[in-house]
């Protein structure tokens, strides 16, 4: 697999965007199992899939500035 430059994007009212070659850990520095090449990860701290975002923000009403 051919590697890719990291990048993230907070997107407005919504979950951080991660994109290309990055590894996740927990806080114990364990690795956390990526699923997907891009990944939305939690902002509002609502998600019941955390670290990951579920869309909980929308109906939470969850505002960036």
């Amino acid at each position: 697999m051919r590697e890719r430059e990291a990048s993230i994007s907070a997107y407005p009212d919504g979950p951080l965007i991660v994109r290309g070659d990055v590894q996740l850990v927990d806080a114990d520095g364990e690795p956390i199992e990526q699923r997907r090449r891009t990944m939305a990860l939690c902002r509002c701290g609502l998600s019941t899939i955390k670290p990951f975002c579920d869309g909980t923000h929308k109906a939470a009403g969850f505002r960036t500035e």
